[in-house]
Protein backbone atom coordinates (compact mmCIF):
# COMPACT_ATOMS: atom_id res chain seq x y z
CA UNK A 1 0.00 0.00 0.00
CA UNK A 2 2.54 2.11 0.73
CA UNK A 3 4.56 1.51 -2.25
CA UNK A 4 1.37 2.85 -4.07
CA UNK A 5 0.83 5.92 -2.39
CA UNK A 6 4.64 6.56 -3.49
CA UNK A 7 4.40 5.88 -6.58
CA UNK A 8 1.54 7.55 -6.99
CA UNK A 9 2.89 10.92 -5.35
CA UNK A 10 5.54 10.57 -8.10
CA UNK A 11 3.77 10.25 -10.47
CA UNK A 12 2.14 13.71 -9.93
CA UNK A 13 4.99 15.55 -9.75
CA UNK A 14 5.26 15.73 -13.96
CA UNK A 15 1.42 16.15 -14.63
CA UNK A 16 1.50 18.99 -12.40
CA UNK A 17 4.65 20.21 -14.26
CA UNK A 18 2.81 20.03 -17.53
CA UNK A 19 -0.33 21.86 -16.01
CA UNK A 20 2.22 24.51 -14.69
CA UNK A 21 4.15 24.94 -18.75
CA UNK A 22 0.39 24.94 -19.95
CA UNK A 23 -1.12 27.55 -17.35
CA UNK A 24 1.75 29.97 -17.86
CA UNK A 25 1.75 29.62 -21.51
CA UNK A 26 -2.16 30.17 -22.03
CA UNK A 27 -1.82 33.01 -19.83
CA UNK A 28 1.23 34.56 -21.53
CA UNK A 29 -1.38 34.09 -25.04
CA UNK A 30 -3.92 35.57 -23.42
CA UNK A 31 -5.33 39.10 -24.59
CA UNK A 32 -4.15 42.49 -22.76
CA UNK A 33 -0.85 43.28 -21.40
CA UNK A 34 -0.40 43.58 -17.88
CA UNK A 35 2.37 46.59 -17.91
CA UNK A 36 -1.14 48.46 -18.59
CA UNK A 37 -2.40 47.97 -14.71
CA UNK A 38 1.62 48.56 -14.00
CA UNK A 39 2.17 51.75 -15.46
CA UNK A 40 0.41 54.88 -14.65
CA UNK A 41 -2.27 55.83 -17.15
CA UNK A 42 0.07 58.49 -19.32
CA UNK A 43 3.10 56.58 -18.91
CA UNK A 44 5.48 57.18 -21.85
CA UNK A 45 7.09 54.02 -24.15
CA UNK A 46 10.30 54.50 -22.25
CA UNK A 47 8.64 54.04 -18.82
CA UNK A 48 7.01 51.09 -19.54
CA UNK A 49 9.52 49.67 -21.31
CA UNK A 50 11.90 50.55 -17.65
CA UNK A 51 9.18 48.22 -15.83
CA UNK A 52 9.03 45.69 -18.00
CA UNK A 53 13.12 45.52 -17.49
CA UNK A 54 12.25 45.37 -13.38
CA UNK A 55 9.81 42.29 -13.81
CA UNK A 56 11.32 40.55 -16.45
CA UNK A 57 8.78 40.54 -18.84
CA UNK A 58 11.38 41.09 -21.65
CA UNK A 59 12.98 37.74 -20.90
CA UNK A 60 11.95 34.58 -23.15
CA UNK A 61 9.32 33.04 -22.00
CA UNK A 62 10.63 29.97 -20.73
CA UNK A 63 13.36 32.27 -18.43
CA UNK A 64 10.05 33.85 -17.21
CA UNK A 65 8.33 30.87 -16.65
CA UNK A 66 11.33 28.66 -14.52
CA UNK A 67 11.89 32.48 -12.64
CA UNK A 68 7.67 32.46 -11.58
CA UNK A 69 8.02 28.23 -10.92
CA UNK A 70 11.01 29.28 -8.38
CA UNK A 71 8.78 31.34 -6.55
CA UNK A 72 5.82 29.04 -6.53
CA UNK A 73 7.96 26.48 -4.89
CA UNK A 74 8.49 28.41 -2.18
CA UNK A 75 4.84 29.78 -1.79
CA UNK A 76 4.85 33.31 -3.40
CA UNK A 77 3.03 33.65 -6.15
CA UNK A 78 4.01 36.86 -6.96
CA UNK A 79 1.90 40.00 -6.07
CA UNK A 80 -1.74 41.22 -8.10
CA UNK A 81 -0.97 43.77 -10.78
CA UNK A 82 -4.64 45.70 -9.27
CA UNK A 83 -3.55 46.24 -5.45
CA UNK A 84 0.06 45.04 -5.07
CA UNK A 85 -1.01 42.18 -2.32
CA UNK A 86 0.39 39.52 -2.41
CA UNK A 87 -1.17 36.50 -4.30
CA UNK A 88 -1.43 33.72 -1.61
CA UNK A 89 -2.75 36.51 0.65
CA UNK A 90 -5.73 37.71 -1.75
CA UNK A 91 -6.45 33.89 -2.01
CA UNK A 92 -6.66 32.76 1.87
CA UNK A 93 -8.62 35.80 2.65
CA UNK A 94 -11.50 34.27 0.31
CA UNK A 95 -10.53 30.80 0.86
CA UNK A 96 -13.10 30.21 4.40
CA UNK A 97 -16.11 31.45 2.00
CA UNK A 98 -15.29 29.44 -0.57
CA UNK A 99 -14.64 26.30 1.93
CA UNK A 100 -18.12 27.48 4.29
CA UNK A 101 -20.13 26.79 1.26
CA UNK A 102 -18.69 24.59 -0.19
CA UNK A 103 -18.87 22.17 2.49
CA UNK A 104 -22.56 23.12 2.97
CA UNK A 105 -23.30 22.29 -0.39
CA UNK A 106 -21.63 18.33 -0.12
CA UNK A 107 -23.11 17.83 2.88
CA UNK A 108 -26.73 18.41 1.22
CA UNK A 109 -25.92 16.64 -1.98
CA UNK A 110 -24.70 13.49 -0.39
CA UNK A 111 -26.90 13.30 2.68
CA UNK A 112 -29.84 13.69 -0.08
CA UNK A 113 -29.15 12.15 -3.17
CA UNK A 114 -27.90 8.94 -1.19
CA UNK A 115 -30.78 8.23 0.09
CA UNK A 116 -33.57 9.51 -2.46
CA UNK A 117 -31.36 6.93 -5.25
CA UNK A 118 -31.31 4.43 -3.04
CA UNK A 119 -35.31 4.37 -2.68
CA UNK A 120 -35.53 5.13 -6.48
CA UNK A 121 -34.10 1.88 -6.90
CA UNK A 122 -35.68 -0.26 -4.35
CA UNK A 123 -39.09 1.45 -5.89
CA UNK A 124 -38.00 1.09 -9.48
CA UNK A 125 -40.60 2.75 -12.03
CA UNK A 126 -42.72 3.60 -9.54
CA UNK A 127 -44.03 7.65 -9.38
CA UNK A 128 -41.10 8.25 -6.84
CA UNK A 129 -38.68 6.80 -9.63
CA UNK A 130 -39.95 8.82 -12.17
CA UNK A 131 -40.33 11.50 -10.96
CA UNK A 132 -36.40 11.29 -9.67
CA UNK A 133 -35.69 10.82 -13.48
CA UNK A 134 -37.41 13.83 -14.73
CA UNK A 135 -35.67 15.90 -11.56
CA UNK A 136 -32.21 14.34 -12.60
CA UNK A 137 -32.91 15.25 -16.03
CA UNK A 138 -34.06 19.01 -15.42
CA UNK A 139 -31.13 19.18 -12.75
CA UNK A 140 -28.55 18.24 -15.50
CA UNK A 141 -29.95 20.20 -18.51
CA UNK A 142 -31.36 23.64 -17.08
CA UNK A 143 -27.77 26.08 -16.80
CA UNK A 144 -27.31 26.58 -12.55
CA UNK A 145 -26.97 30.71 -13.58
CA UNK A 146 -30.43 30.66 -14.98
CA UNK A 147 -31.64 28.38 -11.66
CA UNK A 148 -30.10 31.31 -9.67
CA UNK A 149 -31.72 34.07 -12.11
CA UNK A 150 -35.07 32.56 -11.18
CA UNK A 151 -34.45 32.23 -7.77
CA UNK A 152 -33.18 35.65 -7.59
CA UNK A 153 -36.45 37.33 -9.29
CA UNK A 154 -38.90 35.24 -7.36
CA UNK A 155 -37.43 34.43 -3.95
CA UNK A 156 -35.33 37.83 -3.69
CA UNK A 157 -37.45 40.23 -5.51
CA UNK A 158 -40.83 39.94 -5.83
CA UNK A 159 -41.28 37.82 -2.78
CA UNK A 160 -38.30 39.59 -0.53
CA UNK A 161 -37.94 36.48 1.58
CA UNK A 162 -33.96 35.83 1.14
CA UNK A 163 -31.02 38.55 0.56
CA UNK A 164 -29.97 38.11 -2.74
CA UNK A 165 -26.09 38.83 -2.31
CA UNK A 166 -23.29 38.56 0.51
CA UNK A 167 -22.92 36.57 3.09
CA UNK A 168 -24.82 38.27 5.99
CA UNK A 169 -26.42 42.05 6.41
CA UNK A 170 -23.80 44.55 6.84
CA UNK A 171 -23.05 45.65 9.92
CA UNK A 172 -25.33 42.74 11.74
CA UNK A 173 -23.19 40.41 13.70
CA UNK A 174 -23.43 39.08 17.06
CA UNK A 175 -22.37 42.49 19.06
CA UNK A 176 -25.56 44.64 17.39
CA UNK A 177 -27.95 41.78 16.74
CA UNK A 178 -26.88 39.30 19.37
CA UNK A 179 -26.08 35.57 18.21
CA UNK A 180 -29.49 33.77 16.62
CA UNK A 181 -29.80 36.57 14.87
CA UNK A 182 -26.64 36.40 13.60
CA UNK A 183 -27.30 32.88 12.78
CA UNK A 184 -30.24 33.26 11.15
CA UNK A 185 -29.27 36.14 8.72
CA UNK A 186 -25.95 33.69 7.78
CA UNK A 187 -27.95 31.04 7.06
CA UNK A 188 -30.77 33.16 4.96
CA UNK A 189 -27.75 34.30 2.76
CA UNK A 190 -26.32 30.69 1.69
CA UNK A 191 -30.25 29.43 1.18
CA UNK A 192 -29.99 29.88 -2.68
CA UNK A 193 -26.51 29.77 -3.30
CA UNK A 194 -26.53 26.24 -1.71
CA UNK A 195 -29.99 25.08 -3.34
CA UNK A 196 -28.62 26.00 -7.07
CA UNK A 197 -25.26 24.34 -6.89
CA UNK A 198 -26.96 21.35 -4.79
CA UNK A 199 -29.72 21.03 -7.17
CA UNK A 200 -27.89 20.34 -10.05
CA UNK A 201 -25.29 18.20 -8.73
CA UNK A 202 -27.99 16.24 -6.05
CA UNK A 203 -30.01 14.84 -9.71
CA UNK A 204 -26.58 13.54 -10.96
CA UNK A 205 -25.49 11.81 -7.59
CA UNK A 206 -29.05 10.21 -7.33
CA UNK A 207 -28.97 8.59 -10.34
CA UNK A 208 -25.63 7.49 -10.55
CA UNK A 209 -26.72 6.02 -6.62
CA UNK A 210 -29.66 4.35 -8.60
CA UNK A 211 -28.11 2.52 -11.14
CA UNK A 212 -25.08 1.46 -9.06
CA UNK A 213 -28.15 0.01 -6.56
CA UNK A 214 -30.06 -1.43 -9.19
CA UNK A 215 -26.90 -3.47 -10.35
CA UNK A 216 -25.66 -4.03 -6.86
CA UNK A 217 -29.08 -5.88 -5.64
CA UNK A 218 -29.05 -8.02 -8.31
CA UNK A 219 -25.89 -9.89 -7.68
CA UNK A 220 -25.96 -13.34 -6.08
CA UNK A 221 -24.62 -12.49 -2.94
CA UNK A 222 -27.34 -10.25 -2.44
CA UNK A 223 -29.72 -13.45 -3.45
CA UNK A 224 -27.99 -15.16 -0.90
CA UNK A 225 -28.49 -12.74 1.89
CA UNK A 226 -32.16 -12.74 1.31
CA UNK A 227 -32.11 -16.87 1.29
CA UNK A 228 -30.90 -16.94 4.04
CA UNK A 229 -33.65 -14.69 5.91
CA UNK A 230 -31.73 -11.34 6.86
CA UNK A 231 -33.77 -8.88 7.13
CA UNK A 232 -34.45 -6.34 4.13
CA UNK A 233 -32.66 -3.40 5.84
CA UNK A 234 -29.81 -5.61 6.94
CA UNK A 235 -29.52 -6.65 3.13
CA UNK A 236 -29.80 -3.07 1.69
CA UNK A 237 -27.76 -1.36 4.17
CA UNK A 238 -24.86 -3.51 5.08
CA UNK A 239 -24.53 -5.47 2.06
CA UNK A 240 -25.88 -3.58 -0.85
CA UNK A 241 -25.45 -0.33 -0.09
CA UNK A 242 -21.70 -0.22 0.69
CA UNK A 243 -20.34 -1.63 -2.77
CA UNK A 244 -23.18 0.53 -4.33
CA UNK A 245 -21.26 3.57 -2.85
CA UNK A 246 -18.17 2.81 -5.29
CA UNK A 247 -19.30 5.04 -7.91
CA UNK A 248 -20.41 7.68 -5.68
CA UNK A 249 -16.67 7.64 -3.93
CA UNK A 250 -15.03 8.47 -7.47
CA UNK A 251 -17.38 11.45 -7.74
CA UNK A 252 -16.04 12.59 -4.23
CA UNK A 253 -13.17 12.89 -5.22
CA UNK A 254 -14.21 15.27 -8.60
CA UNK A 255 -15.42 17.53 -6.28
CA UNK A 256 -12.30 18.78 -4.77
CA UNK A 257 -11.39 21.15 -7.70
CA UNK A 258 -14.57 23.00 -6.91
CA UNK A 259 -13.27 24.48 -4.04
CA UNK A 260 -11.29 27.07 -5.91
CA UNK A 261 -12.58 27.05 -9.54
CA UNK A 262 -16.10 25.69 -9.97
CA UNK A 263 -18.11 28.15 -8.30
CA UNK A 264 -17.18 31.43 -10.53
CA UNK A 265 -20.71 31.59 -12.09
CA UNK A 266 -23.06 31.44 -8.63
CA UNK A 267 -20.21 33.34 -6.42
CA UNK A 268 -20.40 36.11 -9.17
CA UNK A 269 -24.43 36.09 -9.18
CA UNK A 270 -24.76 35.86 -5.27
CA UNK A 271 -21.54 38.20 -5.05
CA UNK A 272 -20.26 35.59 -2.64
CA UNK A 273 -16.51 36.67 -1.66
CA UNK A 274 -15.01 33.54 -2.15
CA UNK A 275 -12.54 31.79 -4.70
CA UNK A 276 -14.67 32.02 -7.56
CA UNK A 277 -15.72 35.67 -7.43
CA UNK A 278 -11.53 36.73 -7.17
CA UNK A 279 -10.78 34.99 -10.47
CA UNK A 280 -13.48 36.12 -12.22
CA UNK A 281 -12.75 39.55 -11.54
CA UNK A 282 -8.62 38.71 -11.87
CA UNK A 283 -9.69 37.54 -15.20
CA UNK A 284 -11.37 40.78 -16.07
CA UNK A 285 -8.97 42.71 -14.65
CA UNK A 286 -5.77 41.02 -16.60
CA UNK A 287 -4.54 40.09 -13.74
CA UNK A 288 -2.77 37.06 -14.34
CA UNK A 289 -0.97 36.38 -11.30
CA UNK A 290 -3.99 35.55 -9.66
CA UNK A 291 -5.46 33.56 -12.21
CA UNK A 292 -2.37 31.37 -12.94
CA UNK A 293 -2.40 30.92 -9.14
CA UNK A 294 -6.28 29.90 -8.80
CA UNK A 295 -5.55 27.35 -11.69
CA UNK A 296 -2.66 25.79 -10.05
CA UNK A 297 -4.12 24.87 -7.06
CA UNK A 298 -7.38 23.95 -8.70
CA UNK A 299 -5.10 21.22 -11.02
CA UNK A 300 -3.57 19.84 -8.35
CA UNK A 301 -7.01 19.42 -6.22
CA UNK A 302 -8.07 17.69 -9.20
CA UNK A 303 -5.03 15.21 -9.02
CA UNK A 304 -5.22 14.87 -5.25
CA UNK A 305 -8.81 14.04 -5.88
CA UNK A 306 -8.57 11.66 -8.34
CA UNK A 307 -5.32 9.99 -5.97
CA UNK A 308 -8.01 10.17 -2.64
CA UNK A 309 -10.98 8.23 -4.83
CA UNK A 310 -8.57 5.59 -5.40
CA UNK A 311 -7.64 5.35 -1.57
CA UNK A 312 -11.22 5.65 -0.68
CA UNK A 313 -12.01 2.58 -3.21
CA UNK A 314 -9.96 0.12 -0.33
CA UNK A 315 -12.09 1.96 2.66
CA UNK A 316 -15.53 1.00 1.08
CA UNK A 317 -14.56 -2.04 -0.90
CA UNK A 318 -12.33 -3.97 1.12
CA UNK A 319 -11.66 -6.85 -1.94
CA UNK A 320 -9.80 -3.90 -3.57
CA UNK A 321 -5.98 -4.37 -2.70
CA UNK A 322 -3.41 -1.66 -3.67
CA UNK A 323 0.33 -3.64 -3.53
Amino acid sequence: MLNYIGRRLIQMIPLLIGISILNFAIMHLAPGDPIDLLAERNATAEQKERIKELYGLNDPIHIQYLRWMQHVLKGDFGRSFVDGQPVMKSILERLPYTLYLNFLIMVVIYVVAIPVGIISALKQYSKFDHLMTSMAFLGQAVPSFWIGLILIYFFGLKLDWLPISGIGTIGLNVRTAGFWATVVDRAAHVIMPVTVVAFGSMTGVARYMRSSMLEVIRQDYVRTARAKGLPEKVVILKHAMRNALLPIVTLLGAELPLLFGGMVVIESIFSWPGIGLLSIRAIFQRDYLIVMAINMMGATLMVLGNFLADLLYVVVDPRIKYS
